[in-house]
């Protein structure tokens, strides 16, 4: 063979992707997803639970602060029904308000008034609880009477706990023994 003649081979690039590279992406993308999407749900239930919490503290404050502002008694009035779990600012009597199947407004007999409900679905796996029925404020001393200890519940998050002292002032905290959450000192 004359080594004057070269065979010359064409190289060929490659553009774009295969499809076996592509497929390869996917599963592992799928992996990565199947293995963060629980621990992503937990954080979704964890911040829902907080904010849930977040809102009742504020809305403890409010009613204090309400009841010197306006000079009346206010009450925050804590219900559990077949529905899910409400809270309601109101004036009156506790048995004077009550909650409305998933609405955002309490019924009220004459007398009372309502200022804030808010509803908890039980499909949205929060509740509020409470160790007393309804906390009367006293607009005169800014009291509270009686004292107690309101919930925010989740049922896979845990609570977080309010306890509401004579002064009305609110002490944030969730309960040994439960699910840990940044931030919260246990009680």
């Amino acid at each position: 063979m004359d080594s004057r003649h070269h065979t010359t081979q064409t190289t060929r690039h490659q553009r774009g992707i295969t499809l076996v590279e592509v497929a390869v992406t996917l599963v592992i993308l799928a992996v990565l997803v199947c293995g963060a999407a629980p621990s992503f749900s937990g954080l979704i239930e964890r911040q829902r639970l907080v904010g849930l919490a977040a809102q009742l503290a504020t809305d403890v404050q409010f009613v204090r602060s309400a009841s010197v502002w306006r000079n009346e008694p206010l009450r925050l009035s804590v219900y559990s029904t077949s529905w899910g779990s409400c809270y309601v600012v109101h004036t009156g009597a506790r048995n004077q308000c009550s909650c409305a199947a998933n609405a955002s407004v309490a019924v009220c007999t004459t007398g009372a008034l309502q200022l804030k409900t808010v509803s908890v679905p039980a499909s949205t796996g929060l509740s509020v609880q409470a160790n007393v029925a309804s906390i009367l404020f006293d607009p005169l001393h800014g009291t509270s009477t009686p004292t107690g200890t309101l919930r925010a519940v989740s049922v896979t998050a845990g609570s977080i706990h309010h306890i509401v002292n004579v002064l009305g002032r609110v002490r944030t905290c969730i309960p040994s023994g439960g699910p840990a959450l940044p931030g919260y000192r246990t009680c």
